[in-house]
């Protein structure tokens, strides 16, 4: 795949990004933490095994007891005692990472700080260096209303470079506002990703959450995924959804047409909050459903002390929502 050439200045302004911006994270993306809150799925493991038995990392020395195998004697233990040790061995498994970043037309806007993609694509870069330095397999899916782009999880250096060249070169950057309307007869990118994710994944989705509406087919399918993997929702959000500006008659406009805002009702200000408030609350209560993890961050916040916090306090038993 070949990476675009991008503009300078819509990477300064916040509205773009480009593939050296992702490749520095790699610096803040080795300090991040990647613990996981129980294992999900014995068959794939997440980090260390809870099992002892052969692997790469040795573990301890015992007093060998029958059945033992004898290629896994601990001969300078059992010269030194007289008596036979076995070494014992824990052992590592890999782990799929899956990182799902939406680049679809909500997330291509801020009124504050940088575009949501922009945060999205940053965030998950981050977390791909994440991944290859913790040895993990990294995969993810990247989407937009009419352009999925699905990567394999995979292990090294490569394909966290995939990722971060289609994260610059996906189309939706040249589409943003203008394409068509998503087909609702095309499957939701969350039931795309039931194709993707195996049992023990870890899983981080970046977006707005704009259509994960109660009931729809992309909660089931977040439910069932959640059944066997680890999920992690980053939650991207504007100042401005959260509360309208102060009290006058605004202009506003995307690629398609203009409109005017008028923030001077004191009622169609509550409402809008109380809007924002109820999303919170539903993606808050989903996660406190099914053990999953909610994320949030403003397109004017620092996405990097969010992530750091979050995976942070992602801690056993626990469930914790980082505003």
């Amino acid at each position: 795949m070949r990476t675009p050439v991008v503009d300078a200045a819509a990477v300064a302004a916040g509205v773009r990004v480009d593939l050296d911006a992702l490749v520095e994270q790699r610096r803040a993306g080795e300090r991040l933490p990647l613990r996981t809150a129980r294992v999900r799925a014995r068959d794939s493991g997440i980090l260390a095994s809870p099992f002892k038995g052969r692997g790469m990392e040795f573990e301890e020395s015992r007093p060998y007891q029958p059945g033992d195998d004898l290629r896994s004697l601990d001969w300078r233990v059992t010269a030194r005692t007289g008596k036979p040790f076995t070494k014992v061995f824990r052992e590592e498994r890999e782990r799929p990472v899956l990182l799902c970043v939406d680049y679809r037309r909500s997330m291509h806007f801020a009124t504050r700080g940088a575009f949501k993609s922009v945060i999205a694509a940053r965030a998950a870069a981050a977390l791909a260096w994440s991944a290859l330095a913790h040895g993990d397999r990294l995969g993810g899916l990247v989407y937009s209303e009419t352009d999925h782009r699905e990567l394999r999880p995979a292990r090294g250096q490569i394909p966290v470079l995939r990722l971060l060249g289609e994260l610059v070169a996906h189309p939706a950057w040249s589409q943003a506002g203008a394409g068509p309307p998503e087909d609702p007869l095309v499957r939701p990118p969350l039931v795309r990703l039931r194709r993707v994710a195996r049992p023990g994944s870890l899983i981080f989705i970046f977006s707005d959450f704009r259509d994960l509406d109660p009931g729809s087919s992309s909660e089931e399918a977040l439910v069932r995924i959640a059944g066997h993997s680890e999920i992690v929702l980053f939650m991207i959000h504007d100042p401005l959804e959260r509360e309208l500006p102060r009290p006058d008659l605004y202009r506003v406009r995307d690629a398609r047409s203009t409109a005017l805002l008028d923030t001077r009702s004191r009622a169609q200000v509550e409402a809008h909050a109380a809007r924002f408030t109820a999303h919170v609350a539903q993606l808050d209560a989903l996660c406190a459903r099914h053990h999953m993890h909610l994320i949030r961050c403003a397109t004017d916040g620092d996405w990097r002390a969010a992530l750091e916090r979050g995976l942070g306090r992602r801690l056993p038993a626990e469930r914790r929502k980082i505003a």
